[in-house]
């Protein structure tokens, strides 16, 4: 699946590129008793119309009605991402989203998505480092039958072994294909790799390909009793809905749920970088490249704001301005001009998630020069912001794109019941991505231009380069002996 990004999530990847966290496609489901548990009043509600609720088992509810077309998108949130995994176990978050798709104890395979298209609607999941997620867009009045069915394969996930080792070749593949053929991904998997010492963002969302190869079914099973509990979710639906009637459903198919403890979840801290880290990658390529990643602060709230906080949203400015429009800095400066170093140049605010941030730079190398050239360019425009700082005009023209960006997104539910999702995982109010529009249209030229100064010291960055290897060279494989083959 396309990841949807909401305007936090927009502003917070622009151009990120490679970086891009992985989301993958959906497949079939089944249904759940009714009886009904009480919810909470509502926590929180939104200028929008957004209410959330608390169910008696401690699974949140999340409304947003949305009369403009008679169709309604229904999701669950999980707080669980590759991120909550052990060493060993990289990629079983994603596996367990491949599976939840292969049957329950009531349906078999493929009879979920079946069924959710025989109701004239589309179906979808994804997974990322902080969170899964599935998804159903209906009809409006056909999101009970969703709700049924979701409800079902959250509780009662069910596949016999065989259906885990025909779908595990299917990740595998989906590794070779998305991350070792192509040359960036595997930049970026091995920058993140060597950026994160202790966090868990250094593992890929994917997962090592030996720890895929060593997964059984049984680990996939432990780990949706661990996680796909009622405490840890959240039932998000937009549309064309009664507030009141989605939640008696909601209260019919999830709240009779039996709750179960969560796992403590240990802060797992990354420790201060101290000094420059450097990595080559070789791979068959046309064309180098060259990526940047300096620690960060990150966007931990939009009310009560704390200095790191304000830095976060500074940065995410300070990459619009340098690179969030067509002929923006890094473009012109890099990529325009007989005198030009890169034929592309990017950069991304990494600021929101559960776990560390990063600022990323990235540019290929036009014909004649090297990544050391570019990576040099790079930080050349960093260091002229922190000397001379930016214009009103500048930051005037990325705050009104982005003004229009999130009108334009809100007619659609899907981006809605998204936004609402993404920002419970996070721990934001519902109403985060308002919010932190209104913050970022109130930061200033010398926010913008003390961030720049502040965190781009070599004691805060990685560097990784591709250097370009011929397109027919043989790639590297492991020994047999290992347990791996080569498809």
């Amino acid at each position: 699946m396309k990841h949807a990004f909401t305007l936090l999530g927009l502003l917070a990847c622009l151009n990120a590129g490679a970086f891009a966290a992985a989301a993958v496609p959906a497949s079939d489901l089944p249904a759940k008793p009714a009886d009904a548990s009480r919810s909470t009043p509502v926590s929180q509600a939104t200028a929008s119309g957004a209410q959330q609720f608390t169910l008696a088992n401690g699974m949140q509810l999340i409304v947003q009605p949305d009369r403009r077309a008679p169709t309604a998108v229904h999701m669950v949130w999980l707080r669980v991402g590759s991120m909550d995994e052990v060493d060993g176990l990289s990629g079983v978050a994603h596996v367990l989203e491949h599976m939840m798709f292969k049957g329950s104890k009531k349906l078999p395979p493929g009879e979920f998505s079946r069924r959710v298209a025989a109701l004239g609607g589309r179906e979808n999941a994804f997974t990322s480092r902080d969170y899964t997620g599935y998804y159903q867009q209906i009809p409006s009045n056909r999101l009970e039958d969703v709700m049924r069915l979701e409800s079902d394969r959250f509780a009662h996930n069910h596949w016999p072994d065989e259906e885990f080792r025909k779908e595990i070749e299917v990740v595998k593949e989906e590794r070779r294909l998305r991350t070792e053929d192509q040359p960036r991904a595997v930049l970026a998997e091995q920058l993140f790799a060597t950026a994160f010492m202790a966090s868990p963002y250094r593992r890929p969302i994917v997962g090592w390909m030996s720890d895929l190869e060593a997964l059984t079914p049984d680990d996939v099973r432990a780990f949706h009793r661990q996680w796909y509990t009622p405490a840890n979710a959240a039932v998000v639906v937009a549309g064309d809905v009664d507030v009141a009637q989605v939640r008696s459903l909601a209260e019919k198919y999830y709240g009779s749920l039996p709750a179960r403890a969560l796992p403590s979840r240990k802060p797992r801290t990354e420790p201060v970088q101290q000094g420059l880290r450097r990595i080559e990658v070789k791979a068959p390529a046309e064309q180098a490249y060259v990526a940047l990643a300096f620690r960060v602060p990150g966007l931990q709230r939009v009310d009560d704001l704390q200095d790191e906080d304000r830095d976060a949203l500074a940065l995410t400015v300070l990459s619009a301005v340098l690179s969030g429009y067509d002929g923006a800095r890094l473009e012109r400066a890099l990529s325009q001009g007989p005198q030009r170093v890169a034929d592309s140049a990017g950069s991304a605010a990494m600021v929101t998630g559960r776990g560390p941030s990063l600022f990323l730079l990235n540019g290929v190398p036009a014909a004649g020069n090297t990544p050391a050239q570019v990576e040099q360019a790079l930080r050349a425009e960093v260091a002229r912001v922190a000397r001379e700082g930016v214009s009103e005009a500048e930051l005037t023209r990325v705050k009104t794109q982005w003004i229009a960006s999130n009108v334009y997104q809100s007619d659609s539910v899907q981006h809605q019941a998204q936004e609402l999702g993404s920002n419970w995982v996070d721990g934001l109010p519902l109403d985060a991505d308002a919010r932190a529009l209104a913050l970022l249209r109130t930061v200033t030229p010398a926010q913008v231009q003390a961030v720049a100064a502040k965190y781009f010291s070599e004691d805060q960055l990685t560097v990784a380069t591709l250097l370009p290897q011929p397109l027919d060279a043989p790639r590297p494989r492991r020994s047999l002996a290992s347990g791996a083959v080569r498809h």
